[in-house]
């Protein structure tokens, strides 16, 4: 009795409160009507009409805002949207991507502004494809295409490099390093005032 006065006692103190408790009654067994109710919910999904397809002859559909494998896009010229800020590696919580920045020159020309992605790696083992990455870029460089056959037989083919994550080339762009568009700079390439290449920045091999 001391012992539980003590401890009554010390509560007290550090004014904490007794909570009170109730007993725990059960209802015992639902009514039959209850019973069929839950029963008639499982039936007439038996006869619902399965979306299975035949995969991999046949492919369903992703959602338009589906996360699949990430792609590195380019300005409307050919050059790059990476900067080489490496904000998507640090907003990564899996720790997935790893870039490494690099300076342009002017005979050496991969992006617009000051810097580039020299290398850009995805570890695939990792990437939780929760689009962290996506929100933190500035540029809106890195986005995720709608592609989720990544499976393979080996775990050094799911460390996608830049050459494997880089969009290709489309009809009015060229293959960088080459110069920017004349009296631009990267702020009218991020504005999209670049629609296209200039003659002008065509390398003369």
């Amino acid at each position: 009795m001391a012992e539980n006065h003590e401890v009554e006692r010390t509560y007290r103190d550090l004014g904490l409160v007794a909570v009170p408790t109730e007993p725990v009654t059960t209802e015992g067994a639902r009514s039959f009507p209850k019973q069929m109710k839950g029963f008639w919910v499982t039936f007439k999904t038996m006869f619902k009409k399965v979306n299975t397809v035949e995969y991999p002859d046949v492919k369903e559909p992703t959602a338009p805002r589906f996360h699949g494998r990430h792609q590195l896009n380019r300005h409307p010229d050919g050059l790059e949207k990476c900067i080489g800020c490496e904000l998507c590696a640090w907003a990564c919580p899996a720790d997935a991507i790893y870039v490494e920045g690099e300076s342009n020159t002017e005979e050496h020309r991969m992006s617009p502004g000051e810097r580039y992605g020299k290398v850009y790696q995805i570890n695939y083992l990792r990437c939780i494809f929760c689009g962290m990455c996506i929100e933190a870029c500035p540029t809106r460089a890195l986005t995720m295409t709608n592609e989720y056959e990544l499976a393979d037989d080996s775990r050094s083919k799911l460390i996608f490099e830049k050459a494997d994550l880089l969009a290709p080339l489309r009809d009015g762009m060229l293959m960088p390093p080459h110069p920017m568009y004349p009296e631009m700079d990267d702020t009218n390439y991020y504005k999209g005032d670049v629609l296209g290449f200039h003659p002008s920045q065509e390398v003369q091999k």
